[in-house]
């Protein structure tokens, strides 16, 4: 899709309401929606934002971009994420915290991204937080700059998370699950899975 088609189709959007729970529980494992969410949500958990930042690339075709977190002794070392992170003291609002944390782990500027839209929130077990995304826009490709969070910037066209062959399955063993079959987006031919592919996987009911 090109970039200008996309920006009429998003804008026409806005009062669209998202398809939430269900959209998200499309790319999670059978376990989990099994599990009451009394029961793993963790009354201290913290807040933390992601950014779907879409944009045109050098032919203006829709890209969004994701991140490959650097290999750390942590919960999600090496994962595929949207840019983001935790809320600071100083962030006015979750909306900030996800400019704010792109612009530091990826330096676009955080004055020319609009934001569309805020999606569902989603809990991530393992670190304990509560996520909230964002779709953002910006009218042109950024120069992207990885800090020392990121190990791989990955730009991905919008037409691939569209295409239901994008969709797999992985046998994957994780903090609270083992060997299980897990649905996972194949995208640039890196793994997608987890919270962020059940982002994807809301991102990708509220555009069709």
């Amino acid at each position: 899709m090109d970039f200008n088609s996309f920006l009429t189709h998003i804008s026409g959007l806005q009062k669209k309401p998202l398809g939430g729970i269900d959209s998200q529980f499309k790319m999670a494992p059978d376990i989990r929606k099994e599990i009451d969410f009394g029961s793993i949500v963790k009354p201290d958990a913290k807040s933390a934002a992601v950014l779907a930042l879409f944009y045109p690339n050098q032919h203006n075709e829709t890209h969004f971009l994701l991140t490959q977190r650097a290999s750390y002794n942590g919960t999600h070392s090496a994962q595929i994420s949207f840019p983001g992170g935790k809320i600071e003291k100083n962030d006015t609002n979750l909306a900030h915290t996800a400019l704010r944390e792109t612009y530091e782990e990826t330096a676009v500027p955080m004055e020319d991204v609009s934001i569309i839209k805020e999606l569902t929130k989603t809990y991530i077990p393992p670190s304990n937080f509560w996520v909230s995304p964002f779709i953002g826009t910006i009218e042109y490709r950024p120069k992207f700059i990885a800090n020392h969070e990121v190990s791989t910037l990955i730009e991905v066209r919008l037409t691939d998370i569209l295409d239901d062959r994008a969709v797999v399955i992985q046998n994957m063993s994780t903090s609270y699950m083992k060997k299980v079959d897990v649905p996972c987006f194949k995208l640039n031919d890196y793994i997608v899975w987890g919270a962020t592919a059940m982002i994807l996987s809301e991102i990708k009911d509220y555009l069709k």
